[in-house]
């Protein structure tokens, strides 16, 4: 064909066939009826063949155009659902989000956000993804998800991150004599079992050091990764931890209790995304939510 054919011209056309009349096409379209038959004469000549016969003062698809029209039915249908999605992607109602994370976070905080942020958006989807922060970092920096909640981390030139300093807690069985204390310091802690983070950590490091600021030795019962499972042993009267506020507050009412803990031990949480990846606005957006979630438990 000499020329691409034009969506007016196919809408013009499947309007009229559906109507039988270029006036009443041109309400349902709302052009003029000169207008309906300049683009049906133009598509005519386009396509090289007679598009309408006209019996009983209607018009009638001829052949050809009939051989035609469930094509441009189905194009046009198309195009209503690409509209309809962008629009969806416009408004934040459509996408896919994939989030590394943590382990902890798979289970305790990140569901919570998710849940609410998708009741909001029926046509979104998400992936979570939990692993170390050795491997997280990889998968960002590689561009295999858009966004990740980790710690530990060092900058990277591929990778864009805020990081987040929360507050940290020691945890205790809720009818624990140390409750009656408003803040727990090392010297509490001195006769007490510890849980705690993994001795290459970078919070472990700063809580020895708090603990060594006071001339205090850490008494080490259990070394773990993730703080849920400190929370979950201390549950079961292992010993006592010093965590995130953000864990503890997970497990608030189920059996465990927590006060602050000084001097004060940041956890550093960072959220990050690859750089030159271009950030989906679903993902601009759950990133803004998520940072939202953490500040009642910022450390100022």
């Amino acid at each position: 064909m000499p020329t691409r054919l034009r969506l007016r011209q196919l809408e013009a056309l499947e309007c009229v066939a559906e109507t039988g009349s270029m006036t009443r096409a041109a309400d349902v379209l709302g052009i003029s009826q000169p207008a309906v038959s300049r683009l049906l004469s133009d598509l005519a000549t386009e396509v090289g063949f007679q598009l309408f016969d006209r019996r009983g003062g209607r018009l009638i698809p001829t052949q050809e155009a009939r051989f035609l029209l469930p094509d441009i039915h189905r194009l046009l249908e198309m195009l209503d659902h690409i509209g309809e999605v962008s629009r969806h992607l416009t408004d934040r109602k459509a996408g896919h989000l994939r989030i590394a994370c943590l382990p902890g976070f798979a289970t305790s905080h990140l569901p919570e956000i998710l849940a609410r942020f998708l009741s909001d958006r029926p046509g979104v989807t998400a992936t979570i993804e939990p692993d170390r922060p050795e491997r997280i970092l990889e998968w960002i920096v590689g561009e295999q998800y858009d966004v990740a909640i980790t710690d530990n981390f060092d900058a990277h030139p591929a990778v864009t991150s805020e990081t987040i300093l929360v507050r940290s807690v020691c945890i205790m069985p809720e009818d624990h004599p140390l409750l009656a204390r408003e803040v727990i310091t090392p010297a509490d802690l001195a006769d007490e079992r510890l849980i705690h983070t993994r001795r290459d950590s970078a919070f472990y490091r700063e809580l020895t050091e708090a603990f060594l600021s006071q001339g205090i030795e850490m008494n080490s019962i259990v070394e773990t990764r993730q703080f849920t499972a400190a929370c979950e042993l201390v549950l079961r009267r292992v010993g006592l931890s010093v965590i995130s506020e953000l864990d503890a507050a997970g497990y608030a009412g189920r059996g465990l209790a927590f006060r602050p803990f000084a001097p004060a031990v940041a956890h550093r949480l960072a959220l990050v995304r690859p750089l030159h990846k271009h950030p989906s606005m679903i993902t601009l957006e759950f990133m803004e939510i998520f940072r939202d979630s953490l500040r009642p438990f910022e450390q100022v």
